[in-house]
This record gives structure tokens, C-alpha cells and sequence, in this order.
């Protein structure tokens, strides 16, 4: 909510300044963002009057005026506005004045011409951003004014960030009520008197919804003049509040949003046929609105139609076909209340947020409609003159909102603020909020007013209370609570650890949205079927992501784009997958790498990353289990991964989790052009940490033994250890796979593994014949289980 500071202290005008204003109602939770000034700093700009016009001898687009300031003699002031013409008023900077941009006005010479002054525009005063020409003033502007004495542009506008409960502060009319109540400075609200009918004409008006629009209130307004012009005051008070001056009818409708808060619209009468109608929108009716959108209604949406169809989504947005226009002579005014839940969302289902909308959704006064109506009438008919009828009104009791009483006990507001407040402070406070307060055994019992849709309960009161009674007189305390500790298993290995170990190997940790490109994750996961959001923010982030690689890879074009071609990212976070009518929300951290394995330097030769670097990167975050030695790497097919470089990570006879490179077909279609390589892990396999346990040092050497065999060229190094470790006895210590060479020698479809095994014994030297022993078993396993043949 954006106003003039002035505009509020017609209504409210407490003693203190800007700033302790905006303090006060920081404080008491109408968080003000910004404080501005209505104009640039200028200074000797007055109004003045061109009483001739001339054209430049030597410059086409050049003229010669003599201006009336009221100092005796005229001005000559050369002036290139196309807008400049005899008669007309506009700000004259006089030579000495100081412009916005630090623009000193001095007598001087345009193509040979003397120039005393200057003929400004809003723009070069700072009263806008851009101007086609000279600033025109009202006829009755007195020459000679100062001109920020005349439009009072010392002046500031004050923004509001409102939170959605506070929709009552959506007007002038509603923060001046929170100022007088903050300040105990008396509301000095605008009397509105009744407007007596001149005409008798009217314009029938009915409600098909009462459930949605229980309070409708109209009335026909005929002979106007629409070419009147808007006050400047009224023009002002808008622009300061960030309304575009339109035309006299709709900126009293804007005006009186702005200063009640009721949103008004206005129909040309000669365009409406037969009634007027709330009503819900029919299955394929069409509705042209002002900005010029053609949109399809959907069922149920509220409209107000005529015998033709609809002519104004309701609460939102008026129809272009029945708008005022300069053709205009007679309106139907009309103002009504609709129920925030039917309007709640209407808009952006529409693509649409208009002033109307936002107010409507948060609630406007039930009890406004009809003031509103004829303040509206008084401006109109003070500015476009013409004939009010007799104000139409329909209105259902039954589905207006009711406020019911509530109870406030005395115990209840020192529980919860952990102090007391004085009973006539609680009293005085409540009657100052508008509620008559009655007296019970425990308490008070208070009705909320009208335009009060935040306070249902008994602690909104209390909360009222603190925020008027001032939250830094409440005493700090400190609170009491039983302590309890918190079991930290220490055979669990928490998020902290795992981010750090990737951290420590060159990753850095990236939080994407839970939301993600439909497309994207159809094409890295295919097989699981996304959870689609109902009201997304965009149709980029429309459904739950089923992995976290979408956002990793994201996050990777983002970087190559930007010329970042080394990337090693982490995430951990939850992926959503649906189960029959369940969501499943499971915990994982993910990892991509991509680009040269260094950065570049001169001691290392450069080298792309591949499979094993990420392979590594697992493994030792693999390596905290306490049952590593159970975890495979089993080569398996994965629809995001390259056949051939996938693999599933099994631990016993669990998948917790997927590694390898991103599959060609998908890097090209994505527009990747380097190798990516991505791992998945399920977290809850942290569950269990391998602590450190102490076992006894041997004082006996150990002894290795080096073996080369063949073997198929599809075996893996697991399955190999496998074999060899159930065939040993428990003198072997350790297993270490050092070679493995294909070529020349070596049959086709086969390979060369060499792998050193290491022995020793708490008890004894090991000697040559134990070892032979130990070896035996080892090499019958291989033969029988492998096919595998020592190499000679």
C-alpha cells in the first residue's frame, strides 16, 4: 500500500515527524519499505502564465513565449514543447532556480534568441519519469505561486509492506484509524452525506449468488461530462499512491479506492441491456476486459452480466465493451461486497492481480458499500456535474459475514505475554480498536468491527493488545522449560560429515527448487510418473522432482553457460515419488562432476574426469559404513546413464543408490557438450557409521605374495575378491588389485589381473610352506569358480 503522507494527515495527524511515524507503524506491524518525496528537489519554480506565442526566427521547432509571472513585466522564454500554446498555465523556472540533477537556470541565448527562464515539464521537476510535454496546470492556478506551495510537494509517500490479515489497512481511511489508535490522536473521518435523488431513474439490479455477492449496491448517474478534467489534487493524490491519472470517472472510482478502500466500477449505462446481474460465468462464455485480453470464463467464476452476457469479472476487472469512454453521458455506479473465498485465486487463474483483487481477497468492509457509493457520487458530481438516481441496493443478512463476540480472559493475556496489562489499559485499548467491551467474571467479552476479518479468536485480541500497548514496554523474561538431552547415536553418520568429506574433495553444494521442468525430468527419469503441483509458479517448475539430478544438471548448464567448465556439484535434499495414492518423501544426496579432473597448472598433465574419479568420490562416503565391506557395484542399465558406464550401488541386497556417466542421447538433447558423470545415494544408509575399534598389532612380519591370472574379460575386481577371500583362511590380512592388461598374449575375450595378497599371523613367522598352503585353496577356487589360469 502506497500513500501520501499528507493525504493520511487529513485523516490522522499525530505530532511526530516522518520518521517517527513510519516507526510507530513498523512497530505495530504495518512494516513501512520505503519512504520517498513526491518531488525532486527544485527551487524558484513558479506558476506561470503564456499570454503570447511566437514563432523562433531561426528553428522550426523553436518558440518564442511571453510568459505572466506576476513580477510586472513578461517573460521571453524560448521553449520547444509541441504542447506550448496561448492561455496555457505551466511551471516556470526562474533564472536562478535549481532543477532536479543539479540544473542551474541562467539567462541565455537559443540560436540568437534571449531565454529568461525555463517552461518545465514533470519530468525535469521529478514529478515523473517521462513526459511527451509541458506540465499543464488547472485554469485556476494563481500566477506567481510558488509551485511546491501549490501543490503541496512537501510531501513524502510512504509504502507499506502488509501482511495478507491486514487488508483493512489497504486505505487511508484504514491506517489513519491504526495512526489514531497508535498515537491517541483524534480520526478526523470524511463526512459523507446522503446525495438526494434528482432523477428517478434507475437500472434493475439482482443477485443469482447471495453466497458470493451478498451486498450490491448501484445507482444511475446521466448527463455527465466527460471531458472534464480531473483536479489536479485529485491527480496528485493518485500519483502519489502510484495510480495513472485516466480520465475524471475512473479516478474518483481509484480515488475512493484509495482513500476507503472499496473498490468501485463504472458502466456505460447506454451499453447495458436490460438488468444487472451477479451471477456465475456459463461453460464457454467470453469476456473482453479492459486491458484488452479475450479470455474464456470458466464455470463458476463470478461475473456481472447484463441480458447480453458477462460485462465485468466480479471484484476484478471490468469489461472493455461496457467501460466509460469519452462518448460517455450516462454511468451505472456500481459497489458491492463479495465474499474473499469466491474471489480468493480468480485472478491468477487468469493471469491477472488487479487493485480490486487484491482487496477482495483479503476481505473489504461489508458495512462500506453504500458510503462509498455516495462519497463516490459527491466527487462525481462536483467534477462531471450531472443527475443522481436513487441508490438500488440488494443485500441477503443471512450470507453477510457475522462477528461474533469474543471472550478475552485476564489469565489468558498474562500466560501468553508473560505479563499483565492493566484492566482499564485493556478496556481503553479495545474501545480505541472499535469495540465496546462488556465485562465477564474472568474477563471481557468484545465484538470486532466490521473491517476486522483477522480477529476471530481469543489470542487475536491479545496480540492487539501487545501491539497497542507497545511490545517494548512488555518485560523481558526468561522462559522456563524442562531440558531434556537429546541422544546423539554416535554410530549415525550425519549430513554435516557427508557434506564435508565432498567438500574436502573439491565439491560445492548447490540447493535447487523441489520443482522442477516437467520435460527435464521426463527425460532423466522416464520410468516414474512426477507428482504434478495444481498451482504452479511457472510451467518450468510444475512438477515434484522423482531425483535430484534434474536440479544438478541445471545448475551445470547455468555454469557452462557462463563459461565454468569445471563443475563439481552436491545436493541433498528429498525427491518425491508416488506410491499408489501415498506420496513417498525419502532423503538422498546426489553429486555431479564434469570438465578436467585439475585445474589447470603446469605440474599435471590435463585430464577429463571419468567413471572411476566419481566411482572414488563415493566410495569414500561409502567408506563411514560400518558394513563398507558389503557395499557392490553392480554394472546394471539406468535410463539417464550410458549402457556399459552405469552402475547400481547395492549394500547386501539393497540398491541404495545409482553412478555413472549421463547418457550421450540425453547430453546432446539437453545441449551439454562435455562428459557428465552423476552418482545418487539414499541417505538413510548413514544409519549406521563404522566406529574405530582397536585390534592387536602382530610382532610377527607379514608376508605378500604377488599373483597374475587370466580370466573372462567380463569379471569384475569384486567378484574376484569374493572368491578369494572364501577360499583363504584367516591369515589373510589384505587383498590389492595393482594390474590389469589386455593385448598381445593374451587370448581375445580375456584379461590379465594381478593382485597382491598379504598374511600374517598374532602367534608366529609365517613361513614358506604355510604360505604354499595358504595359496593352494586360493588357486583351486580360482580354477573352479573363475576359470581362471595363472599366467606365466
Amino acid at each position: 500500500m502506497k500513500f501520501s503522507e499528507l493525504w493520511l494527515r487529513e485523516w490522522a495527524d499525530p505530532a511526530v515527524g516522518t520518521e517517527e511515524l513510519a516507526h510507530m507503524l513498523t512497530m505495530a506491524g504495518l512494516e513501512v519499505d520505503a519512504i520517498e518525496p513526491v518531488a525532486g528537489e527544485f527551487a524558484n519554480v513558479v506558476v506561470g502564465l503564456v499570454k503570447e506565442l511566437a514563432p523562433h526566427p531561426d528553428a522550426d521547432k523553436l518558440k518564442v513565449c511571453k510568459v505572466d509571472v506576476a513580477q510586472g513585466e513578461l517573460l521571453q522564454i524560448v521553449c520547444g514543447a509541441s504542447n506550448v500554446a496561448e492561455g496555457m498555465k505551466a511551471p516556470v523556472a526562474m533564472v536562478g532556480a535549481s532543477l532536479p540533477g543539479g540544473l542551474k537556470i541562467k539567462k541565455a541565448k537559443l540560436r540568437g534568441v534571449e531565454s529568461s527562464g525555463m517552461l518545465c515539464s514533470s519530468q525535469e521537476l521529478g514529478l515523473a519519469e517521462s513526459a511527451a510535454g509541458l506540465m499543464a496546470l488547472p485554469s485556476d492556478a494563481p500566477v506567481g505561486t510558488d509551485l511546491r506551495e501549490y501543490l503541496h510537494l512537501d510531501d513524502h509517500t510512504i509504502e507499506l509492506g502488509l501482511t495478507p490479515n491486514r487488508g483493512d489497512c489497504l486505505s487511508v481511511a484504514g491506517i489513519a484509524r491504526e495512526v489514531a489508535v497508535l498515537s491517541r490522536s483524534p480520526l478526523h473521518a470524511k463526512a459523507v452525506e446522503p446525495i438526494g435523488a434528482a432523477i428517478e431513474r434507475t437500472f434493475p439490479v439482482s443477485i443469482a449468488v447471495p453466497q458470493d455477492c451478498p451486498h450490491y449496491v448501484g445507482r444511475v448517474i446521466e448527463g455527465i461530462d466527460t471531458s472534464a478534467v480531473t483536479p489536479m489534487w485529485m491527480q496528485e493524490a493518485l500519483r502519489r499512491s502510484g495510480i495513472r491519472s485516466l480520465g475524471p470517472v475512473v479516478d474518483v472510482t481509484n480515488y475512493i479506492l484509495l482513500e476507503l478502500g472499496q473498490p468501485m466500477h463504472a458502466f456505460d449505462l447506454n451499453k447495458l441491456t436490460g438488468y444487472v446481474v451477479v451471477r456465475h460465468a456459463l461453460q464457454a462464455e467470453r469476456l473482453e476486459l479492459l486491458d484488452g485480453q479475450a479470455i474464456e470464463l470458466q464455470e463458476g467464476t463470478m461475473v456481472i452480466a447484463d441480458e447480453t452476457g458477462p460485462q465485468a469479472l466480479a471484484g476484478i476487472m471490468g469489461g472493455a465493451y461496457s467501460a466509460v469512454s469519452d462518448a460517455t453521458d450516462t454511468i451505472f455506479l456500481e459497489s458491492a461486497f463479495f465474499n474473499p473465498l469466491s474471489v480468493a485465486g480468480r485472478a491468477r487463474s487468469y493471469g491477472l492481480h488487479t487493485d480490486s483483487s487484491h482487496r477482495f481477497e483479503r476481505g473489504v468492509d461489508p458495512a462500506l458499500q453504500r458510503q462509498a457509493i455516495e462519497r463516490a457520487t459527491s466527487l462525481l458530481l462536483d467534477i462531471v456535474g450531472g443527475k443522481a438516481g436513487p441508490i438500488v441496493e440488494v443485500r441477503d443478512d443471512d450470507c453477510l459475514p457475522r462477528r461474533e463476540a469474543i471472550t478475552l480472559r485476564r489469565a489468558r493475556i498474562e500466560r501468553v505475554l508473560g505479563a499483565s496489562i492493566a484492566d482499564e489499559d485493556v478496556v481503553d485499548i479495545l474501545h480505541r480498536l472499535g469495540m465496546a467491551p462488556t465485562s465477564t467474571p474472568e474477563g471481557w467479552s468484545a465484538v470486532p468491527p466490521s473491517f476486522r476479518f483477522d480477529l476471530e479468536i481469543e489470542v487475536d485480541l491479545i496480540e492487539e493488545l501487545a501491539r497497542v500497548y507497545g511490545y517494548s514496554k512488555l518485560p523481558s523474561t526468561r522462559p522456563e522449560a524442562a531440558m531434556n538431552m537429546q541422544p546423539q547415536p554416535e554410530a549415525k553418520v550425519g549430513l554435516p560429515r557427508l557434506r564435508q568429506i565432498l567438500v574436502d574433495r573439491g565439491y560445492q553444494e548447490v540447493v535447487t527448487y523441489s520443482f522442477v521442468e516437467p520435460g527435464l525430468q521426463k527425460i532423466l527419469d522416464p520410468e516414474q510418473d512426477a507428482i504434478r503441483l495444481a498451482n504452479p509458479i511457472s510451467e518450468d517448475m510444475s512438477v515434484m522432482r522423482t531425483s535430484l539430478w534434474p536440479g544438478l544438471v541445471q545448475a551445470l548448464s547455468y555454469n557452462l553457460n557462463r563459461q565454468q567448465n569445471r563443475v563439481r556439484f552436491f545436493e541433498s535434499g528429498l525427491k518425491f515419488v508416488r506410491q499408489g495414492n501415498e506420496i513417498k518423501q525419502e532423503r538422498y544426496i546426489a553429486g555431479l562432476i564434469s570438465g578436467e579432473l585439475y585445474p589447470e597448472q603446469w605440474s599435471t598433465q590435463a585430464r577429463a574426469v571419468d567413471f572411476y574419479d566419481l566411482k572414488g568420490d563415493v566410495e569414500s562416503l561409502l567408506s563411514m559404513l560400518s558394513a563398507a565391506a558389503e557395499v557392490r557395484f553392480v554394472p546394471d542399465a539406468c535410463p539417464a546413464l550410458h549402457p556399459g558406464q552405469a552402475a547400481r550401488i547395492m549394500l547386501g541386497d539393497e540398491i541404495i543408490g545409482w553412478l555413472g556417466a549421463m547418457h550421450p542421447e540425453i547430453e546432446r538433447r539437453i545441449g551439454l557438450n562435455q562428459r557428465v558423470f552423476l552418482f545418487e545415494l539414499r541417505q538413510s544408509c548413514f544409519e549406521s557409521a563404522r566406529l574405530p575399534k582397536f585390534a592387536g598389532l602382530s610382532r610377527f612380519p607379514s608376508v605378500r605374495r604377488d599373483l597374475a591370472v587370466i580370466v573372462s574379460k567380463t569379471l569384475t575386481a569384486t567378484e574376484l575378491e569374493t572368491v578369494v577371500r572364501e577360499a583363504a583362511s584367516g591369515l589373510l590380512k589384505n587383498f590389492h588389485l595393482f594390474d590389469v592388461y589386455t593385448g598381445e598374449g593374451i587370448d581375445s575375450g580375456r584379461k590379465s589381473v594381478a593382485f597382491g595378497l598379504t598374511f600374517q599371523d598374532h602367534a608366529r613367522t609365517l613361513e614358506d610352506a604355510d604360505i604354499e598352503g595358504e595359496l593352494k585353496p586360493i588357486l583351486s577356487a580360482l580354477t573352479e569358480k573363475l576359470g581362471a589360469t595363472l599366467r606365466e
